[in-house]
């Protein structure tokens, strides 16, 4: 009856080089002889020299085999104290022993985000998202914000907009930049 219980142990073969203060939560075993590891900091994808931080995806699916990640990348742009993120392709990961993993990127993923909100941008068919996450070992939030397709953030008028709902959402919530 006890070993219903018993916690699975990821195979030290398996296990990445961890960062300070960082702990495995959940791991599932992965098509070709590859693991998926989720810590408290983020994932750790088959082949990967670095984890992808909760803050850092977008968005992800289980569909009850596969785990589809949305991960998104900075897309340079100078002074302005936001990010501008871009997504990446999804990657899809085919999870042959899931265990807690999609269930441990669902929550984490969702704890990591403060605030979201969207906002039509006049003149265009789209809007942007700010969004405020949480990331670990940082104190305070980092704001980011996600243009819809379509929409040039280098508009006249874009960037001062942009900047207005950061500053709005940042004094919402009282808290500072990271």
């Amino acid at each position: 009856m006890f070993g219903i219980l018993k916690r699975r142990r990821l195979p030290a073969d398996k296990r990445p080089k961890l960062g300070p203060d960082e702990r495995v939560v959940a791991w599932a075993g992965a098509t070709g002889d590859n693991a998926v590891v989720a810590t408290n900091h983020g994932l750790w994808l088959p082949g990967a020299d670095e984890r992808l931080g909760w803050h850092e995806i977008h968005k992800a699916t289980w569909s009850g085999r596969q785990l589809a990640v949305i991960a998104a990348s900075e897309v340079p742009m100078d002074g302005e104290e936001y990010v501008v993120m871009a997504d990446l392709p999804p990657l899809i990961l085919t999870l042959l022993d899931p265990d807690r993993v999609p269930e441990q990127v669902r929550v984490r993923v969702n704890k990591s985000i403060a605030h979201t909100s969207h906002h039509p941008i006049e003149g265009t068919r789209g809007g942007v998202r700010i969004v405020g996450r949480r990331v670990p070992g940082v104190n305070g939030l980092r704001w980011t914000v996600r243009y819809d397709e379509g929409v040039d953030p280098e508009a006249p008028g874009v960037p001062e907009y942009t900047r207005e709902l950061v500053a709005w959402a940042r004094s919402g919530l009282g808290t500072t930049s990271s």
